[in-house]
């Protein structure tokens, strides 16, 4: 198992140095094709920012299936075509994104883009085949509902992914954290279970984590690119066909033929649900703040995809969290939800696991309704944190950062300033007028 383990890090580090090799040269061609749209009412960034930055995770994804190919115990994955199936898809939906993040598209046309990347995965073989039902067994599927289903599910995660990204980090961070619990439960499918039918998603996996890593110290506040369109449906797609990978070829029978009683076998069958749960899990976040977005438009007569500030993150802002501490906050539910499905799969002590999830959810909850702390480094540390977390120390008379009054000179703490967002769903029109004075107002 040591030399798989040393080629998918391999991989995950070519991945993450040419993204982040090319995010700067990106950036500099975006500001130079003006892909940098005015600052909309909704965001809450001060000042346009280049977009583009799926043209450097798209380098990657091709760097890292490149490398894979060549190495001794990965390169068996490209006898099939999901590899291949996955840079179709991934090319089509990243070259709509490109357009999209320069001109503009339409909305019903960018989701028609979308069911055509999924359509193309499809016919070369990327679809899910069977999907096991609780209490039924595994139910087989015909093409046309295989189809279906697929599409579905790919078009759901790339908007659920794109519609996150509205702060600086959120959406890369978010999906490396999905791609890393995805990894774990595919490694342990292959290597725990002996099943190669699971070596591809394990692949696309360790790729999604570098393109995320290689993008995310461009990406982290305050922002110097955004990945745009072109970047968070690319990395949505890449989810899902992970997902897809893992429910359409993997034979769940394979899971149960050592099981002896019916608790063993039950036991057992649980990782064949995974696939259909994790996917949803690791978007379980993004997803609810879709929902919660599609009602609260609805209910107040407005398009489902009109834009507005009703987000998750910026109700965190809106409350008092600063920018970096709402990020951390998602991050830490995603972490939870994604990371506490792949332990439940793969531990039979699941009641300490449920257990051990409603503490740590008990912690976060305390933890999110302190919006006015905000972490400080010691000074003795202070040269190798960013400088948000660093004391100011104020010349005397000088007024405070913060504009609060009580507090010793030295220990005020840098004012965050808002930065980042990626702005309009992934099916969602994008407005070209600005509001100077509603922007300026929120923070």
């Amino acid at each position: 198992m040591g030399q798989p383990v040393r080629e998918y890090l391999l991989t995950l580090c070519v991945t993450a140095a040419v993204t982040y090799l090319l995010t700067g040269p990106v950036r500099k061609f975006a500001i130079a094709a003006g892909a940098m749209p005015e600052i909309r009412a909704r965001d809450v960034h001060r000042e346009p920012t280049p977009r583009l930055g799926g043209i450097a995770m798209f380098g990657g994804l091709c760097a890292g299936l490149l490398v894979a190919s060549h190495l001794a115990n990965l390169k068996s994955v490209f006898d099939s075509n999901e590899p291949r199936a996955l840079l179709s898809g991934a090319a089509l939906i990243w070259i709509l994104g490109v357009l999209d993040d320069k001109w503009g598209v339409d909305a019903l046309v960018k989701l028609g883009g979308q069911m055509i990347a999924a359509g193309v995965m499809v016919l070369q073989g990327l679809t899910i085949l069977w999907i096991p039902v609780p209490g039924v067994g595994t139910v087989s599927l015909t093409p046309m509902q295989g189809t279906l289903l697929t599409v579905a599910l790919v078009v759901i995660t790339i908007n659920a992914v794109n519609f996150v990204d509205g702060l600086d980090g959120l959406a890369s961070g978010m999906v490396c954290i999905a791609a890393a619990a995805f990894f774990m439960y595919a490694y342990r499918m292959w290597f725990g279970y002996g099943i190669e039918a699971a070596a591809p998603a394990t692949l696309f996996s360790v790729v999604l984590m570098g393109m995320c890593l290689g993008f995310l110290p461009h990406n982290m506040h305050p922002a110097r690119i955004f990945m745009g369109d072109s970047g968070s449906m690319l990395i949505g797609l890449v989810m899902a066909a992970g997902a897809v990978s893992v429910t359409g070829q993997v034979d769940p029978d394979a899971f149960n033929l050592k099981a002896g009683g019916l608790r063993e076998a039950t036991h057992a069958m649980v990782p064949v649900y995974i696939p259909l749960l994790l996917p949803l899990t690791v978007i379980a976040v993004p997803v609810a703040d879709l929902i919660l977005a599609i009602v609260r438009r609805t209910w107040k007569g407005q398009s489902p995809f009109a834009a507005d500030r009703g987000h998750l993150h910026h109700r965190l802002l809106e409350i008092g969290h600063s920018h970096s501490r709402a990020v951390l906050i998602m991050y830490f539910w995603s972490a939870l939800i994604a990371f506490g499905a792949v332990a439940y799969s793969a531990n039979n002590a699941s009641m300490w696991i449920v257990l051990g999830i409603v503490l740590l959810s008990a912690v976060g909850l305390v933890l999110l309704l302190l919006p006015r702390f905000t972490p400080r480094a010691p000074r003795w540390a202070e040269r190798m944190v960013p400088p948000r977390y660093r004391r100011v120390v104020r010349t005397e008379g000088a007024p405070a950062t913060d504009g609060s009054a009580g507090a010793t000179e030295g220990e005020r703490e840098r004012e965050p300033v808002p930065a980042g967002v990626h702005g309009a769903t992934a099916i969602g029109d994008r407005s070209r007028f600005v509001d100077r004075r509603k922007a300026g107002s929120h923070r």
